[in-house]
């Protein structure tokens, strides 16, 4: 069959699309996609970068030949602080990690943590009752800190139990959103300076990124150690399972190099993306109060007085709906790239080998050919029937294929524990409107100030 060459949206001299894509990504994107039904090439200085928009295609890349697609400079970039981590990288040895770390997020294990994401929303459910009461029954929160603030204890905790102490966790924090933002800006500049030349930005990222290491050495060897003195010691946590897993075939377990690639990883995955989604789910909730209050009645017929646990989360079908309509509408993960490895045919057209081909979730989640009045923020959509009718690779929050996020099952655990309490306890109100800011993660622009008052009973 004779092959087609995608077509060509014309740029500008040298840079191509660079300019109107750093500017303002995501209107650039919904424009050629309202412009476009299937595949659109774009030049990024000297990428050729490919657009899909069909959730089929999509699906072709992720899943049908996804070891033809590999992940390519996006993800280089993100290597910088990720390592070789199970998000990184391919091939073998990804699999080899994947296959490894899978353990640690069964549903079993899952179950252990839910105490970790009570106890951590309840402190923060407190706080807030602290500062409301001191405010005269309401108060203006900045959501995004809040959120951020809660995750991370949450994430680290689950990573590394409970004894961590808590200088490490603002260490390791601190140096990880040094980093994300330094490489936030160097994925959106088509061309930067290498990482050896001594600027400003560099040097202050090598210096992150050392101190970071010497963290997360420092609470490896600890556990390790404690395991040597006492091999029947248990710990309830993510690191546990990664440190005592082995290779079925060769009986071997992670380097310290892989332990210390993966837990940066998850911490990442497992902190900042959440916290992002919860933001916005708040964000949305408090433009919804019909919403809230159908949530309340789940909550009260299923769990009563009585906190979320491993099994009554799955009852929760109603806030299920709400957290997949979030996701849909400001997936965290707004953005996914892949290299072709060697020339690929999508549908009739030609993929060159080393090009590009781009998908965005924020995209597809807004498709009028799959979703039906797509701006708008309805739970319906994830009723059993509405998902039928669409194609399974139109709603991707978490990827697919494969390498489908090893962690959503964790975030969306965490997710629904989180939002059942605060809409038990608060009522939101929105002040202003927010805008996304799309860096490695979907983020609001600011800080989300969202109004908060005590529910009155």
């Amino acid at each position: 069959m004779f092959l087609k060459k995608v077509p060509v949206v014309k740029g500008v001299f040298f840079f191509g699309h660079a300019l109107e894509f750093g500017r303002d990504p995501l209107n650039f994107l919904l424009k050629l996609q309202h412009e476009n039904e299937r595949i659109v090439q774009l030049r990024i200085v000297y990428l050729n970068v490919n657009l899909l928009l069909n959730a089929e295609d999509i699906k072709y890349v992720l899943q049908e030949h996804s070891k033809a697609f590999i992940k390519g400079r996006a993800y280089r970039v993100l290597g910088q602080i990720l390592g070789n981590g199970m998000l990184t990288s391919h091939g073998e040895f990804w699999h080899r990690q994947r296959k490894l770390a899978q353990p640690a997020f069964y549903k079993q294990r899952l179950a252990l943590l839910v105490d970790i994401m009570n106890d951590e929303t309840m402190t923060m459910i407190k706080r807030w009752e602290t500062t409301i009461e001191q405010q005269n029954g309401s108060d203006i929160l900045a959501m995004t800190k809040e959120m951020m603030a809660t995750t991370l204890l949450i994430v680290t905790k689950s990573l590394f139990g409970v004894s961590i102490d808590t200088n490490q966790i603002a260490h390791i924090s601190h140096d990880i959103d040094t980093l994300n933002e330094i490489l936030s800006v160097q994925m959106r500049t088509p061309v930067r300076f290498p990482m050896w030349i001594p600027t400003k930005v560099n040097q202050q990222f090598k210096a992150s990124s050392n101190r970071l290491n010497t963290v997360i050495q420092e609470i490896i060897s600890t556990r390790r150690n404690a395991i040597k003195i006492n091999p029947e010691a248990q710990f309830d946590d993510l690191l546990q399972m990664l440190i005592t897993a082995k290779d079925e075939d060769t009986n071997e377990q992670m380097t310290d190099k892989q332990l210390r690639d993966e837990i940066v990883t998850l911490f990442i995955a497992g902190h900042e993306t959440t916290a992002m989604a919860m933001s916005w789910a708040m964000y949305l909730l408090s433009q919804h109060p019909e919403i809230v209050q159908k949530m309340r009645s789940e909550s009260q017929e299923i769990l009563g007085e009585n906190l979320p646990n491993f099994e009554n989360i799955r009852q929760l079908t109603y806030t299920s709906q709400v957290i997949s309509e979030v996701l849909r509408l400001y997936p965290p993960a707004w953005a996914i790239s892949r290299q072709v490895m060697e020339n690929q045919s999508i549908g009739e057209y030609l993929i060159p080998a080393k090009e590009q081909v781009f998908f965005s979730p924020y995209l597809l989640h807004r498709n009028k050919a799959y979703w039906t009045n797509p701006e708008e923020f309805n739970p319906d959509n994830f009723l059993p029937e509405q998902i039928k009718q669409r194609p399974s690779y139109a709603y991707l929050p978490f990827g697919g294929g494969p390498r489908l996020c090893i962690g959503n099952n964790f975030a969306l655990m965490e997710m629904q524990i989180m939002l059942i309490l605060l809409v038990k306890y608060f009522d939101f109100e929105k002040i202003e409107e927010v805008f996304p800011d799309p860096q490695i993660t979907l983020k609001p622009k600011g800080n989300m100030p969202i109004k908060v008052s005590r529910l009155k009973k």
